[in-house]
């Protein structure tokens, strides 16, 4: 009888710390980020030993980039289950990101705690993508005098390939193209989009062959997508290319204003940019009154943006 007494007792207050940590969580999903740090703060002093809530508030924090908070939270994760790998992965992964916005100096200082994190992560699971990829990434940028190393690079490229031919082949792409050998990077971008053709296998080779200053292929391999996935933000890509490389213009203004026609929120990209690279168009063909038309959408609807602004000025200059 009395544990029956305990046990209605404090299931109440499980459910109700339940409850909390799922809202949390529910906040995160909906991007809600400071809404949600606020939230799991103050449950947390309540449950300082909750692994779930400590997760997510390190969550909260990594998706606002506050990198010291988030560390702190997820060494507490690794601390306490250290034989959790996503927790070495997530720790790694916020020290990596404090790197990148510190100076060179003070980053030599913690980049041995982001590869130990990662390569920690990967020993505990044979079959953690996120963590090989970020070995990939790893010693492919960091200099050879403090552990980079293409041939430690493409070891993890190979264990990727191993538990996803997609991973691994886009993995094997990001290096040739890091190493600037674009033709091998071209050949495993492709291999990708055999094997999954998935949006992101066909973006890595769309800025390949942008990067490379090869629009046709560009445009040729945007078309192709969106034979594949019927998507609207395709349109753009391709008027985009267009616009940037002045070649198909009659193409990147038909499909500029069909993105524009069937833009929706899920898209990304906002019609301004759209407007904008119309104006690119129309400036290419000299036509200074539509070129003008344009760039006045896109700054209304965007009226921040300097490069906007300094568009305006070189189309009044024509």
């Amino acid at each position: 009888m009395k544990n029956t007494l305990l046990v209605l007792f404090f299931l109440p207050l499980i459910l109700l710390g339940q409850t909390s940590v799922l809202e949390a969580e529910a906040m995160l999903n909906n991007k809600q980020f400071t809404k949600a740090e606020k939230s799991l703060i103050s449950y947390l002093e309540a449950n300082p030993d909750d692994i779930k809530a400590t997760e997510l508030l390190g969550d909260a924090y990594g998706h606002q980039e506050k990198w010291d908070n988030a560390i702190v939270y997820y060494k507490k994760l690794v601390v306490a289950k250290p034989n959790e790998a996503n927790f070495h992965y997530k720790y790694g992964g916020a020290l990596g990101m404090k790197a990148l916005v510190i100076s060179k100096i003070k980053a030599l200082g913690i980049i041995g705690d982001v590869k130990s994190a990662f390569l920690k992560a990967a020993e505990l699971d044979p079959k953690h993508i996120d963590a090989r990829w970020a070995l990939v990434e790893l010693y492919m940028q960091l200099p050879g005098i403090i552990g980079g190393s293409k041939s430690k690079s493409f070891k993890y490229a190979n264990e990727l390939e191993n538990l996803s031919k997609v991973d691994g082949y886009l993995a094997k792409g990001y290096i040739y193209e890091y190493d600037n050998e674009p033709e091998l990077a071209e050949k495993f971008y492709k291999k990708a989009i055999e094997e999954g053709g998935s949006i992101t296998c066909y973006d890595k080779l769309t800025k390949l062959y942008e990067k490379e200053g090869k629009s046709t292929e560009a445009i040729n391999n945007l078309e192709a997508a969106h034979l594949k996935h019927q998507r609207n933000a395709m349109h753009y890509q391709i008027g985009k290319v267009c616009a940037d490389y002045n070649v198909q213009l009659e193409k990147g203004e038909f499909c500029l204003k069909v993105y524009i026609k069937n833009y929706s929120a899920k898209d990304g990209v906002p019609k301004a940019w759209a407007y904008y690279r119309l104006a690119q168009i129309y400036k290419h063909k000299k036509d200074k009154e539509q070129a003008t038309v344009w760039i006045d959408k896109a700054i209304v609807s965007l009226p921040k943006i300097d490069i906007f602004k300094a568009f305006k000025e070189a189309i009044e200059s024509l």
